[in-house]
Parts: structure tokens; C-alpha cells; sequence
């Protein structure tokens, strides 16, 4: 009876709650653009880059918050350079960066005056969010900012009854509304200080529930998700919010986020959610580590990557793409070798993928569908494929069909509201062949 009445209540928070939340028309032309920009890159990077084991190992490795602490005393990072980090970025053919500034650590990657576990008490001494806001400013490019909700390092925060963080030395059970009003405090400077963000992208609510694919997953916490949200609208009524908490979106959030997966595949068992009608992001890793890790040599090749983002655009959703950069600032070869590739092929295939959004049919073994207006733009990923067959096809009548690439024809035979492709002579060196179907009026 108290878990129906705890499930009731629920409920009825959240139906009050839609109910109240009345996205801004700036919001609303947010989410448009967020929906048109389809490619971003994420950053993962911090102190826990010089361990080389990626941004779980406080958790991992158990360390305690005194020993942890130490690496802010050698967080040197003197070849970071937001220029090149963000040049590198746009010449991807990405439109936006979601940085990290507080990761599960505690460690914030910015000048704030609500924790002394700080960029500014490293050596390096300079203000990385800054830099990295005024350079994304600068050329144009948006920036979303991560904030970790969850927290490993202090004592307010409820680690008693959280699933992580469990070996790092902490014995004080604080007051979690301190801790609440530390987040916003910080948000508060995040979105004062910086100028224009273009969203804020929550992680670690999680840690208060049961595991994925749980019956029940109601939180163990009040995250005060209404008050907090209702505050970052309040400061940027423009500024998108997600969470990537695996469930259903929430009341006053703004996009949904599939981690490691394309939306509704749930191949790696964390996304049980289905899509909803929010705008859809998949944020994936271009090796298998998040933050640096110098044994992980797992890259995915260019073709992989390519797949990637033109599935998720089949699906209607963006790829944000992790880099998790050396701790002296550098980022690797291997990642700036792939993003530079992307980028070439966006130069040439970049209309069949911005603007547009997904196809008639899901995602399919042979390809996917993107769309735009009165043109779509059948994608033929498998290079064994000879022919396409699109049933229910919507176009009546086709004006013309082509490769993107060189505008040669296509021949295409439309009978019965099926759509047959019978000859596709692929290219072995292309990782995709972009067919446009134009309809004809």
C-alpha cells in the first residue's frame, strides 16, 4: 500500500508539475535549433585525467577524499589550449560543446566561490569554463555544461543512501538542503558569469535509485528537480535542460539524452526509456572510456563514427561525441585524426544530416532515412547492400533522384507506394551512399 501511495503521489507531483511548466518561446526556438544541429562534442577532463583510468576511478579505486584531494596540488594542464579545442570542434562540422564542469569528484573546472576543490587552487590557477565559454562565444559555436548532481567527495551530499561512492573515507551524515543549495548556488555562477549557455546537462541521478531496468526507481532523495530547474529558467529562459537519469523526461526538461546507445536500441541495458516527443541526443564514447584512459585503444574507425551519426539522425536525434583529453591538455591523435575525417564528410554530406530530421521508417540493417520537407535522403550504410525496397513510401510522385555526392541519377521505380532502389552501385570507399529522392509536386 505505501508504494501505491508513494506511486500515487508521484504521479500527481509530476502531472501538477507539467501542468505548471510553460516552456519560453526562446526555449522553443532552442529546441529547434538543438533539433537542426544534430552534432556535438562532449569533453570529459578534470584531475581524474591524470590517473589515466577514467573518471570513475575515485569510486573504482576507492580512494579516499583526502588522498583524491591531492591531485589538485599537480592539475597542470599547461598545453590546453580553447582555441584549438574548440577550432577542432567546429571544423568537425560540430555544432556545440558540452563541457564538463563538475564531474562525480566534486572537482569544478571553474572559478567558484562554493568549494575550494577548484580549478583556481591548482597550479594552473585559470579558469577553464571561461576560457572555454568566451572561445565557443567567439567562433560561434554553443556551449551546453555538464553539472554532475551526484557527488563522491561531500558530506551533505546523501552518500549513505546513494549507490556509489561508498569508499572514500566519509563518516558525517551532512543536511542534503545544504547540499541542494550548493548546486544552486553554483548553477547560479554557471549561468551568471559565462554568458549565453545553451543548456545544462545533469548526470548522477541515478546514484538515488535502483539499478536499470528496475520495476521501481523512484528516487531515495528529494532532488528538488522543480526548484532547480525553475532556476536555471529563471536565469536563461533559453537554456535547454537534460538529465541523464534514464527514465522518462520530467517535467521542465527540455531534450532526452540515450547514453552509449541510439534511441530506443538499448543495446548496453542502460536506456529502458522510450523516445518522447522532447528533442533526442545520444552521447557516445569514440573509444570505450569516457575520461582519459591510457590502456583503452578500442577506438571505433571512421565508418563506426560515420554510422553513428547518421543512425541517430535516422532516429531524429543528435550524436554528441566524447574526447577525453591527456591531463597536460592535449588531445589525442587518434581522436583529432577521427574528428577531422567527420568533418571532411560533412563538408560533402553534411546537407543530408543538419536541418533535417527522421525518417519515415526507423532505422533499418541496410540504412536509414533522413528527411527534409519535400526531400529525403535514403542513407545505404551496409556495403553489401545492391537494392532498397521502401514500402508505404510517402512521396505520390518522384521528381528526381540522385547521389549527393556528384548529383548523378538514380534509377527508381515507384509502384504501389513502394519505393524500389534496384541498382546501387556502392562506392567500397565511402562509409555511406546518400541517395536523394526529391517529390515531386
Amino acid at each position: 500500500m505505501k508504494k501505491i501511495a508513494f506511486s500515487l503521489l508521484l504521479f500527481t507531483v509530476c502531472f501538477s508539475l507539467s501542468a505548471q511548466y510553460t516552456p519560453t518561446p526562446q526555449n522553443l526556438a532552442a529546441r529547434q535549433w538543438f533539433e537542426n544541429a544534430k552534432f556535438g562534442l562532449f569533453i570529459h577532463w578534470g584531475p581524474f585525467s591524470i590517473l589515466g583510468d577514467g573518471e570513475w576511478v575515485m569510486n573504482n579505486r576507492n580512494i579516499t577524499v583526502k588522498n583524491y584531494s591531492r591531485l589538485e596540488d599537480f592539475f597542470n594542464p599547461v598545453d590546453f589550449n580553447a582555441a584549438q579545442w574548440v577550432s577542432m570542434a567546429k571544423n568537425a562540422g560540430m555544432k556545440y560543446i558540452t563541457l564538463i564542469t563538475r564531474h562525480h569528484d566534486g572537482f569544478s573546472l571553474w572559478d567558484t566561490k562554493y568549494s575550494d576543490f577548484n580549478i583556481m587552487n591548482t597550479p594552473y590557477h585559470k579558469d577553464i569554463v571561461k576560457m572555454i565559454a568566451d572561445e565557443c562565444h567567439k567562433q560561434g559555436i554553443k556551449l551546453f555544461l555538464y553539472y554532475s548532481l551526484l557527488d563522491w567527495r561531500r558530506d551533505d551530499y546523501s552518500y549513505w543512501t546513494g549507490r556509489t561512492g561508498k569508499g572514500t573515507g566519509r563518516t558525517v551524515h551532512g543536511d542534503w538542503n545544504d547540499y541542494i543549495k550548493f548546486m544552486e548556488n553554483q548553477l547560479t555562477e554557471l549561468l551568471s558569469n559565462y554568458g549565453e549557455i545553451a543548456g545544462i546537462w545533469f548526470d548522477g541521478y541515478w546514484d538515488q535509485t535502483a539499478p536499470e531496468g528496475a520495476t521501481d526507481r523512484s528516487p531515495r532523495v528529494d532532488w528538488h528537480l522543480s526548484e532547480i530547474y525553475a532556476l536555471i529558467h529563471k536565469l536563461q529562459p533559453q537554456c535547454l535542460i537534460g538529465n541523464n537519469h534514464h527514465l522518462s523526461p520530467f517535467p521542465g526538461e527540455d531534450f532526452q539524452m540515450f547514453e552509449q546507445d541510439l534511441p530506443g536500441e538499448n543495446k548496453g541495458g542502460l536506456n529502458y526509456q522510450q523516445p518522447s516527443d522532447l528533442p533526442l541526443e545520444s552521447c557516445v564514447t569514440m573509444n570505450n572510456s569516457w575520461g582519459f584512459n591510457i590502456t583503452d585503444t578500442s577506438y571505433k574507425t571512421p565508418k563506426q563514427l560515420i554510422d553513428l551519426l547518421v543512425r541517430a539522425s535516422g532516429y531524429g536525434a543528435n550524436l554528441l561525441l566524447n574526447i577525453g583529453p591527456m591531463p597536460n591538455g592535449v588531445v589525442q591523435p587518434e581522436f583529432q585524426e577521427r574528428l577531422a575525417y567527420m568533418g571532411n564528410w560533412l563538408h560533402t554530406y553534411g546537407e543530408s544530416i543538419y536541418n533535417t530530421r527522421g525518417g519515415y521508417i526507423k532505422p533499418q540493417t541496410w540504412g536509414c532515412i533522413t528527411q527534409k520537407n519535400d526531400t529525403m535522403f535514403v542513407h545505404v550504410l551496409d556495403k553489401n547492400a545492391t537494392s532498397v525496397v521502401l514500402d508505404n513510401f510517402p512521396f505520390k510522385k518522384i521528381a528526381k533522384a540522385f547521389l549527393l555526392k556528384d548529383n548523378s541519377t538514380v534509377p527508381v521505380q515507384l509502384n504501389n507506394n513502394t519505393l524500389t532502389i534496384a541498382t546501387i552501385n556502392r562506392d567500397t570507399n565511402e562509409p555511406d551512399e546518400v541517395i536523394v529522392v526529391v517529390n515531386k509536386k
